[in-house]
Protein backbone atom coordinates (compact mmCIF):
# COMPACT_ATOMS: atom_id res chain seq x y z
CA UNK A 1 0.00 0.00 0.00
CA UNK A 2 1.60 3.06 -1.03
CA UNK A 3 2.78 4.25 2.21
CA UNK A 4 0.50 6.61 1.82
CA UNK A 5 -2.18 3.83 2.15
CA UNK A 6 -0.21 2.13 4.39
CA UNK A 7 -0.07 5.19 6.35
CA UNK A 8 -3.17 5.69 6.43
CA UNK A 9 -3.37 2.91 7.92
CA UNK A 10 -5.78 1.65 7.73
CA UNK A 11 -8.76 -0.08 11.28
CA UNK A 12 -11.94 2.17 12.32
CA UNK A 13 -14.82 0.45 14.11
CA UNK A 14 -18.09 -1.51 13.74
CA UNK A 15 -21.12 0.26 14.68
CA UNK A 16 -22.15 -1.22 17.59
CA UNK A 17 -18.58 -1.21 18.87
CA UNK A 18 -18.66 2.83 18.93
CA UNK A 19 -21.26 3.23 21.53
CA UNK A 20 -20.08 0.65 23.53
CA UNK A 21 -18.78 1.43 26.66
CA UNK A 22 -15.66 1.41 28.31
CA UNK A 23 -15.81 2.25 31.58
CA UNK A 24 -15.55 5.44 33.82
CA UNK A 25 -16.58 8.83 32.48
CA UNK A 26 -15.23 7.89 28.55
CA UNK A 27 -17.57 5.22 28.71
CA UNK A 28 -21.18 6.59 27.20
CA UNK A 29 -21.94 5.70 23.37
CA UNK A 30 -22.16 8.04 20.47
CA UNK A 31 -24.36 8.09 17.82
CA UNK A 32 -22.27 5.39 14.72
CA UNK A 33 -25.84 6.03 12.77
CA UNK A 34 -26.41 3.57 10.14
CA UNK A 35 -24.08 1.42 8.22
CA UNK A 36 -25.30 2.87 4.55
CA UNK A 37 -24.53 6.43 5.48
CA UNK A 38 -20.96 6.50 7.23
CA UNK A 39 -17.63 5.24 6.20
CA UNK A 40 -16.05 6.89 9.99
CA UNK A 41 -12.18 5.72 9.24
CA UNK A 42 -9.82 3.78 7.27
CA UNK A 43 -11.53 0.93 5.44
CA UNK A 44 -14.48 1.36 7.03
CA UNK A 45 -16.83 0.78 10.33
CA UNK A 46 -13.34 -0.93 12.71
CA UNK A 47 -11.69 -1.43 9.83
CA UNK A 48 -13.10 -4.50 8.40
CA UNK A 49 -13.31 -2.83 4.60
CA UNK A 50 -16.81 -4.39 4.01
CA UNK A 51 -19.94 -2.99 2.25
CA UNK A 52 -23.89 -4.81 1.52
CA UNK A 53 -24.28 -1.79 -0.72
CA UNK A 54 -26.09 -3.68 -3.86
CA UNK A 55 -26.53 -2.59 -7.64
CA UNK A 56 -22.42 -1.01 -7.95
CA UNK A 57 -21.43 -2.28 -11.53
CA UNK A 58 -18.38 -4.77 -11.51
CA UNK A 59 -17.17 -2.63 -14.87
CA UNK A 60 -18.37 1.18 -15.50
CA UNK A 61 -16.92 3.84 -17.76
CA UNK A 62 -15.96 7.92 -17.36
CA UNK A 63 -19.65 9.12 -17.84
CA UNK A 64 -20.80 6.43 -15.22
CA UNK A 65 -19.47 8.48 -12.54
CA UNK A 66 -22.11 10.87 -10.66
CA UNK A 67 -19.49 13.34 -10.30
CA UNK A 68 -15.57 14.03 -10.56
CA UNK A 69 -14.07 16.68 -8.69
CA UNK A 70 -10.33 18.09 -8.23
CA UNK A 71 -9.02 17.83 -4.51
CA UNK A 72 -5.87 20.58 -4.74
CA UNK A 73 -2.76 19.56 -3.92
CA UNK A 74 -1.77 15.89 -3.71
CA UNK A 75 -2.74 13.17 -1.13
CA UNK A 76 -3.26 9.09 -0.42
CA UNK A 77 -5.92 9.99 2.80
CA UNK A 78 -8.90 7.97 1.74
CA UNK A 79 -12.73 9.46 2.48
CA UNK A 80 -14.03 8.95 5.25
CA UNK A 81 -18.25 10.04 5.07
CA UNK A 82 -20.53 10.77 7.62
CA UNK A 83 -24.12 11.30 6.06
CA UNK A 84 -24.11 14.09 3.47
CA UNK A 85 -20.33 14.73 4.54
CA UNK A 86 -17.10 13.53 3.42
CA UNK A 87 -13.39 14.42 4.97
CA UNK A 88 -10.44 13.62 3.15
CA UNK A 89 -6.76 14.77 3.36
CA UNK A 90 -4.47 16.90 0.96
CA UNK A 91 -0.88 18.29 0.94
CA UNK A 92 1.54 20.84 -0.88
CA UNK A 93 5.13 20.61 -1.92
CA UNK A 94 5.87 23.37 0.97
CA UNK A 95 4.19 21.24 4.02
CA UNK A 96 0.98 22.39 4.37
CA UNK A 97 -1.82 20.00 4.92
CA UNK A 98 -5.11 20.52 4.50
CA UNK A 99 -8.21 18.75 5.32
CA UNK A 100 -10.95 19.35 3.29
CA UNK A 101 -14.82 18.99 3.64
CA UNK A 102 -16.75 17.66 0.59
CA UNK A 103 -20.96 17.49 0.35
CA UNK A 104 -20.90 13.58 -0.50
CA UNK A 105 -23.83 13.78 -2.53
CA UNK A 106 -23.04 16.41 -5.24
CA UNK A 107 -19.64 16.87 -4.52
CA UNK A 108 -19.01 20.56 -3.53
CA UNK A 109 -16.30 21.91 -1.26
CA UNK A 110 -17.64 23.20 1.60
CA UNK A 111 -14.54 24.11 3.63
CA UNK A 112 -11.26 23.73 3.99
CA UNK A 113 -8.39 24.34 6.62
CA UNK A 114 -4.49 24.18 6.00
CA UNK A 115 -2.00 23.00 8.33
CA UNK A 116 1.62 24.56 8.57
CA UNK A 117 4.11 22.36 9.16
CA UNK A 118 7.71 22.35 7.95
CA UNK A 119 8.17 20.09 4.57
CA UNK A 120 10.37 16.82 5.69
CA UNK A 121 11.28 13.81 3.59
CA UNK A 122 8.81 11.59 2.51
CA UNK A 123 8.82 8.06 0.96
CA UNK A 124 8.46 8.13 -2.79
CA UNK A 125 4.74 6.55 -2.18
CA UNK A 126 4.28 8.92 0.77
CA UNK A 127 2.58 12.51 0.73
CA UNK A 128 1.63 15.22 3.26
CA UNK A 129 -1.78 14.21 3.13
CA UNK A 130 -1.35 10.18 3.42
CA UNK A 131 -3.38 10.13 6.60
CA UNK A 132 -7.25 9.04 6.69
CA UNK A 133 -9.14 10.98 9.43
CA UNK A 134 -11.53 9.78 11.39
CA UNK A 135 -15.28 10.96 11.66
CA UNK A 136 -18.17 10.32 14.20
CA UNK A 137 -21.29 12.08 14.41
CA UNK A 138 -20.23 15.47 16.09
CA UNK A 139 -16.44 15.71 14.29
CA UNK A 140 -13.89 14.95 12.34
CA UNK A 141 -10.49 14.33 13.40
CA UNK A 142 -6.91 13.93 11.67
CA UNK A 143 -3.51 13.73 12.44
CA UNK A 144 -0.17 14.88 10.92
CA UNK A 145 3.38 15.24 11.23
CA UNK A 146 6.93 16.98 10.45
CA UNK A 147 10.08 16.26 12.67
CA UNK A 148 9.08 18.71 15.20
CA UNK A 149 5.33 18.20 15.57
CA UNK A 150 3.05 15.76 15.45
CA UNK A 151 -0.42 17.23 15.52
CA UNK A 152 -3.97 15.92 16.28
CA UNK A 153 -7.10 18.27 15.74
CA UNK A 154 -10.86 17.96 16.11
CA UNK A 155 -13.46 20.01 13.96
CA UNK A 156 -17.04 20.20 13.68
CA UNK A 157 -18.66 19.11 10.54
CA UNK A 158 -19.19 22.61 10.22
CA UNK A 159 -15.55 23.50 10.20
CA UNK A 160 -14.92 24.95 13.44
CA UNK A 161 -11.26 23.54 15.00
CA UNK A 162 -12.53 22.22 18.57
CA UNK A 163 -8.99 21.34 19.78
CA UNK A 164 -5.20 20.72 18.81
CA UNK A 165 -3.09 18.65 20.79
CA UNK A 166 0.68 18.11 19.79
CA UNK A 167 2.10 14.98 20.52
CA UNK A 168 5.58 15.94 20.16
CA UNK A 169 8.26 14.85 17.38
CA UNK A 170 7.80 12.57 14.96
CA UNK A 171 11.37 10.48 13.67
CA UNK A 172 11.27 8.48 10.22
CA UNK A 173 12.82 8.67 6.79
CA UNK A 174 9.39 7.70 5.02
CA UNK A 175 7.15 10.71 7.15
CA UNK A 176 3.95 10.60 8.56
CA UNK A 177 0.85 8.63 7.60
CA UNK A 178 -1.13 6.73 10.29
CA UNK A 179 -4.89 7.42 10.96
CA UNK A 180 -6.72 7.62 13.96
CA UNK A 181 -9.62 5.69 15.44
CA UNK A 182 -12.71 6.12 17.61
CA UNK A 183 -13.92 4.04 20.15
CA UNK A 184 -16.56 4.87 22.76
CA UNK A 185 -15.15 8.72 23.93
CA UNK A 186 -11.92 7.48 23.14
CA UNK A 187 -9.66 9.02 19.91
CA UNK A 188 -6.82 6.60 19.93
CA UNK A 189 -3.32 7.53 17.84
CA UNK A 190 -0.41 5.13 17.04
CA UNK A 191 2.57 6.43 17.20
CA UNK A 192 5.05 4.36 16.19
CA UNK A 193 8.34 5.60 14.89
CA UNK A 194 11.92 5.69 15.10
CA UNK A 195 12.01 7.34 18.01
CA UNK A 196 10.09 7.39 21.57
CA UNK A 197 6.94 6.15 20.64
CA UNK A 198 2.97 5.18 21.99
CA UNK A 199 -0.23 4.51 22.08
CA UNK A 200 -2.19 7.56 22.77
CA UNK A 201 -5.71 7.74 23.86
CA UNK A 202 -7.65 11.45 23.60
CA UNK A 203 -11.03 12.41 24.95
CA UNK A 204 -12.78 13.01 21.69
CA UNK A 205 -14.51 16.19 23.06
CA UNK A 206 -11.34 17.76 24.98
CA UNK A 207 -8.32 16.17 23.19
CA UNK A 208 -7.71 15.61 26.73
CA UNK A 209 -5.07 12.70 27.07
CA UNK A 210 -6.59 9.88 28.88
CA UNK A 211 -4.05 7.48 29.16
CA UNK A 212 -0.64 6.70 27.30
CA UNK A 213 1.39 3.60 26.86
CA UNK A 214 5.04 3.98 25.34
CA UNK A 215 6.38 1.41 22.95
CA UNK A 216 9.16 -0.02 22.51
CA UNK A 217 10.71 1.70 19.06
CA UNK A 218 12.63 0.56 16.16
CA UNK A 219 11.32 1.78 12.82
CA UNK A 220 7.75 3.67 12.37
CA UNK A 221 4.93 1.94 11.41
CA UNK A 222 2.12 2.71 9.01
CA UNK A 223 -0.71 0.40 10.53
CA UNK A 224 -3.91 1.53 11.91
CA UNK A 225 -5.33 -0.29 15.34
CA UNK A 226 -8.50 -1.98 15.13
CA UNK A 227 -11.10 -3.08 18.41
CA UNK A 228 -11.23 -6.62 18.59
CA UNK A 229 -14.87 -8.15 19.83
CA UNK A 230 -15.06 -11.33 21.41
CA UNK A 231 -18.21 -13.06 22.39
CA UNK A 232 -18.13 -13.08 26.43
CA UNK A 233 -15.32 -10.75 26.80
CA UNK A 234 -13.65 -7.80 27.15
CA UNK A 235 -12.79 -5.74 23.75
CA UNK A 236 -9.22 -5.52 22.91
CA UNK A 237 -7.38 -2.78 20.82
CA UNK A 238 -5.18 -4.87 18.40
CA UNK A 239 -2.06 -3.05 16.97
CA UNK A 240 0.82 -3.85 15.13
CA UNK A 241 4.91 -2.51 15.05
CA UNK A 242 7.56 -4.37 13.85
CA UNK A 243 9.53 -4.23 16.75
CA UNK A 244 6.70 -5.78 19.01
CA UNK A 245 4.74 -7.53 16.44
CA UNK A 246 0.93 -7.55 16.93
CA UNK A 247 -0.11 -6.59 20.98
CA UNK A 248 -3.79 -6.61 22.50
CA UNK A 249 -4.43 -3.67 24.63
CA UNK A 250 -6.85 -3.16 27.79
CA UNK A 251 -9.46 -0.29 26.47
CA UNK A 252 -9.58 1.44 30.07
CA UNK A 253 -6.09 1.84 30.48
CA UNK A 254 -3.75 0.91 27.64
CA UNK A 255 -1.90 -1.72 29.35
CA UNK A 256 -0.06 -4.49 27.33
CA UNK A 257 -2.29 -7.56 27.62
CA UNK A 258 -0.02 -9.47 24.88
CA UNK A 259 2.32 -9.26 22.38
CA UNK A 260 3.34 -11.99 19.21
CA UNK A 261 6.40 -11.14 19.72
CA UNK A 262 9.25 -8.97 17.00
CA UNK A 263 8.95 -9.29 13.25
CA UNK A 264 11.60 -8.81 11.22
CA UNK A 265 10.73 -6.32 8.68
CA UNK A 266 8.78 -3.29 8.53
CA UNK A 267 4.61 -2.86 9.28
CA UNK A 268 2.64 -0.71 6.64
CA UNK A 269 -0.35 -2.90 5.96
CA UNK A 270 -3.11 -3.42 9.10
CA UNK A 271 -3.95 -5.95 10.94
CA UNK A 272 -7.34 -7.76 10.36
CA UNK A 273 -9.17 -10.83 11.84
CA UNK A 274 -11.19 -13.65 11.31
CA UNK A 275 -12.09 -17.31 12.32
CA UNK A 276 -10.43 -16.32 15.42
CA UNK A 277 -7.12 -15.49 14.65
CA UNK A 278 -5.62 -11.75 14.50
CA UNK A 279 -3.12 -11.29 11.25
CA UNK A 280 -0.41 -9.26 10.37
CA UNK A 281 2.13 -9.03 7.68
CA UNK A 282 5.77 -6.77 7.84
CA UNK A 283 7.76 -7.00 4.31
CA UNK A 284 10.34 -4.48 2.37
CA UNK A 285 11.12 -3.05 -1.31
CA UNK A 286 7.58 -3.34 -1.94
CA UNK A 287 6.59 -7.44 -1.06
CA UNK A 288 5.88 -9.17 2.19
CA UNK A 289 8.18 -11.20 3.85
CA UNK A 290 6.24 -12.58 6.37
CA UNK A 291 2.27 -12.96 7.41
CA UNK A 292 1.56 -14.29 11.24
CA UNK A 293 -1.67 -15.49 12.60
CA UNK A 294 -2.06 -15.27 16.03
CA UNK A 295 -4.60 -16.40 18.60
CA UNK A 296 -5.42 -13.49 20.43
CA UNK A 297 -6.57 -15.21 23.57
CA UNK A 298 -3.28 -15.35 26.16
CA UNK A 299 -1.32 -12.74 28.23
CA UNK A 300 2.50 -11.76 28.01
CA UNK A 301 4.64 -12.91 25.25
CA UNK A 302 2.40 -15.63 23.11
CA UNK A 303 5.21 -16.07 20.14
CA UNK A 304 5.42 -19.46 21.65
CA UNK A 305 2.60 -20.88 21.84
CA UNK A 306 -0.68 -18.33 19.92
CA UNK A 307 0.91 -18.09 16.78
CA UNK A 308 -1.02 -20.64 14.27
CA UNK A 309 1.33 -20.20 11.48
CA UNK A 310 3.43 -18.14 9.72
CA UNK A 311 3.94 -17.79 5.61
CA UNK A 312 6.89 -16.45 4.14
CA UNK A 313 5.99 -15.94 0.18
CA UNK A 314 3.30 -14.68 -2.11
CA UNK A 315 2.67 -11.51 0.73
CA UNK A 316 1.48 -8.22 0.58
CA UNK A 317 3.39 -5.27 1.82
CA UNK A 318 1.31 -2.29 1.46
CA UNK A 319 -1.77 -2.79 0.87
CA UNK A 320 -4.08 -4.93 3.74
CA UNK A 321 -5.12 -8.01 3.10
CA UNK A 322 -8.94 -8.80 3.63
CA UNK A 323 -11.06 -11.43 5.64
CA UNK A 324 -14.25 -13.03 4.04
CA UNK A 325 -15.97 -16.02 5.48
CA UNK A 326 -13.08 -18.78 5.39
CA UNK A 327 -10.90 -17.01 3.12
CA UNK A 328 -8.26 -15.01 3.42
CA UNK A 329 -7.48 -12.71 0.24
CA UNK A 330 -4.12 -11.33 -0.33
CA UNK A 331 -3.60 -8.32 -2.43
CA UNK A 332 -0.45 -8.03 -3.60
CA UNK A 333 2.12 -5.17 -4.73
CA UNK A 334 2.46 -6.25 -7.86
CA UNK A 335 -0.92 -7.25 -8.52
CA UNK A 336 -0.74 -10.69 -7.97
CA UNK A 337 -4.13 -11.68 -5.70
CA UNK A 338 -4.18 -15.12 -3.29
CA UNK A 339 -7.31 -16.59 -1.59
CA UNK A 340 -6.09 -18.64 1.26
CA UNK A 341 -7.95 -20.85 4.06
CA UNK A 342 -8.08 -18.36 7.29
CA UNK A 343 -7.86 -21.09 9.63
CA UNK A 344 -4.59 -22.82 8.20
CA UNK A 345 -2.97 -20.72 5.44
CA UNK A 346 -3.58 -22.92 2.67
CA UNK A 347 -3.44 -21.61 -0.79
CA UNK A 348 -7.05 -22.10 -2.55
CA UNK A 349 -5.59 -20.47 -5.33
CA UNK A 350 -3.15 -17.55 -7.07
CA UNK A 351 -4.08 -15.49 -9.93
CA UNK A 352 -2.63 -12.67 -11.31
CA UNK A 353 -4.89 -9.36 -11.78
CA UNK A 354 -2.08 -7.00 -12.94
CA UNK A 355 -0.82 -3.55 -12.08
CA UNK A 356 0.89 -2.05 -9.10
CA UNK A 357 -0.80 -1.38 -5.72
CA UNK A 358 -0.52 0.30 -2.41
CA UNK A 359 -4.47 0.74 -1.89
CA UNK A 360 -6.44 -1.87 -0.19
CA UNK A 361 -9.16 -3.90 -1.48
CA UNK A 362 -12.45 -3.61 0.35
CA UNK A 363 -15.42 -5.71 -0.28
CA UNK A 364 -18.90 -4.91 -2.20
CA UNK A 365 -21.70 -7.12 -2.26
CA UNK A 366 -19.70 -9.93 -2.32
CA UNK A 367 -16.51 -8.42 -4.81
CA UNK A 368 -13.42 -7.34 -4.20
CA UNK A 369 -12.53 -3.45 -5.62
CA UNK A 370 -9.19 -2.19 -5.20
CA UNK A 371 -7.50 0.85 -7.29
CA UNK A 372 -3.92 -0.09 -8.82
CA UNK A 373 -1.56 2.96 -8.81
CA UNK A 374 -1.86 4.04 -12.54
CA UNK A 375 -5.94 4.52 -11.39
CA UNK A 376 -7.55 1.21 -12.77
CA UNK A 377 -10.47 -0.48 -10.63
CA UNK A 378 -10.20 -4.02 -10.34
CA UNK A 379 -12.88 -6.24 -9.28
CA UNK A 380 -12.84 -9.58 -8.69
CA UNK A 381 -15.21 -12.27 -7.04
CA UNK A 382 -14.22 -12.96 -3.47
CA UNK A 383 -14.68 -16.56 -3.68
CA UNK A 384 -12.70 -20.01 -3.91
CA UNK A 385 -12.86 -19.32 -7.29
CA UNK A 386 -11.15 -17.19 -9.07
CA UNK A 387 -12.79 -14.68 -11.97
CA UNK A 388 -11.87 -11.34 -12.71
CA UNK A 389 -14.93 -9.14 -13.26
CA UNK A 390 -13.79 -5.93 -14.50
CA UNK A 391 -11.33 -3.30 -14.59
CA UNK A 392 -12.46 0.31 -14.94
CA UNK A 393 -10.36 3.90 -15.38
CA UNK A 394 -10.23 6.22 -12.83
CA UNK A 395 -7.81 8.68 -14.73
CA UNK A 396 -5.23 9.77 -12.26
CA UNK A 397 -3.32 7.87 -10.39
CA UNK A 398 -4.06 6.27 -6.89
CA UNK A 399 -2.48 5.18 -3.57
CA UNK A 400 -6.13 4.91 -1.79
CA UNK A 401 -8.64 2.61 -0.45
CA UNK A 402 -12.11 3.40 -1.76
CA UNK A 403 -15.07 4.23 0.83
CA UNK A 404 -18.41 3.28 0.25
CA UNK A 405 -21.84 4.92 2.15
CA UNK A 406 -24.60 6.49 0.56
CA UNK A 407 -25.21 4.32 -1.82
CA UNK A 408 -22.20 5.31 -3.62
CA UNK A 409 -18.77 4.22 -4.21
CA UNK A 410 -15.90 6.93 -3.23
CA UNK A 411 -12.90 6.74 -5.15
CA UNK A 412 -9.40 9.38 -4.06
CA UNK A 413 -6.54 9.51 -6.87
CA UNK A 414 -3.56 11.48 -5.80
CA UNK A 415 -5.40 15.18 -7.30
CA UNK A 416 -9.41 14.12 -8.07
CA UNK A 417 -12.27 12.34 -6.36
CA UNK A 418 -14.59 10.14 -7.74
CA UNK A 419 -18.13 9.23 -6.91
CA UNK A 420 -19.72 6.24 -8.19
CA UNK A 421 -23.53 6.27 -7.76
CA UNK A 422 -25.10 2.00 -7.48
CA UNK A 423 -27.82 1.66 -9.60
CA UNK A 424 -31.76 0.71 -8.66
CA UNK A 425 -32.45 -2.64 -8.57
Amino acid sequence: MSLSQTLRLGRWLTPLCMALAIGGTFGSGISLGGDAETWPRFRGHNGEARSDLKGVPSKWSDKDYEWVVEIPGKGHSSPVVWKDKLFVMSGQEDGIRTLYCFNSFTGERLWSDPLKLDANHLHLKNSYGSGTPAVDDERVYCSTADESHYVVSAYTHSGEKVWNVDLGPFTSEHGQGVSPIIHGELLIVSNDQKGPSSLVALNRKTGEQVWKTERAFRRASYATPFVLEQEGKSPQLICLCGNLGLTGHDLADGRELWTSGQLPMRTVASPVHGNGVVLAVCGAGGKGTMLVAVDPNGSGDVSAKNIKYTLTKGLPYVPTPIVVGDYLFLWNDDGVVRCMEVATGSEVWTERVGGKFSGSPVLIDGRLFAISEDGVVSVIAASNKFELLGQSPLGDPSYATPAVANGRVYLRSFSKLACLKAKAE
